[in-house]
């Protein structure tokens, strides 16, 4: 899988964090993460790729976009596409529904959006606790790893490879039309 590649003004917003103190002295460095759900699985996406988490809105068809593209939203004048969570992982795709949330984060250079069921909480993952996916028998590049949680397993999402380099080129050729037109 490649990284995907951003043309666009929106495509290099700071993302937005949450302040995790520092780990003690000698301790192992870890990661905090946004805990979500997509078909009563659990998945995390690290802090330092959210820039936020909105309420869903309807999605725009973008032509000639990736299968794994559902479409495109304008966010405060960014217009960003909205990943397939659903059909990357492979599971039953479902209509949108306006409880759903929308994970705004940035996927190399390019902002992104991942409709996700709900995002549940903010956890701390220390270095000890991730495992690399091949333990579970998760070989596929956008998964980063996966931890225990008090609750049970979570798999850690890569959003920056989500895309592989021919779906990332084809999202690029379908957006250069949209962003040719400014967005209010």
């Amino acid at each position: 899988m490649a990284a995907i590649v951003a043309t666009s003004p929106c495509a290099t917003p700071d993302p937005v964090g949450t302040a995790v103190a520092a780990p003690a002295a000698g301790a192992e460095r870890g990661t905090e993460v946004l805990v979500f759900e997509v078909a009563d699985q659990k998945y995390a996406l690290p802090t330092r790729d959210v820039r936020e988490l909105v309420r869903a809105v309807a999605i725009t068809p973008l032509p000639d976009a990736p299968a794994v593209i559902e479409g495109v939203v304008n966010v405060r004048g960014c217009v960003l596409p909205v990943l397939d969570v659903r059909a990357r992982f492979g599971l039953p795709a479902r209509t949108l529904d306006l409880s759903d949330h929308f994970i705004v984060a940035s996927a190399g250079e390019r902002g992104v959006i991942l409709r996700v069921d709900r995002a549940t909480h903010l956890a701390f993952l220390d270095a000890a606790s991730v495992q690399p996916p091949e333990s579970l028998g998760a070989s596929r590049g956008y998964v980063a790893g996966v931890a225990k949680l008090a609750d049970g397993l979570v798999l850690i999402h890569d959003v920056s490879t989500f895309l592989s380099a021919a779906e990332s080129a084809s999202l690029e050729a379908a957006l250069a039309p949209v962003a040719a037109v400014p967005h209010d």
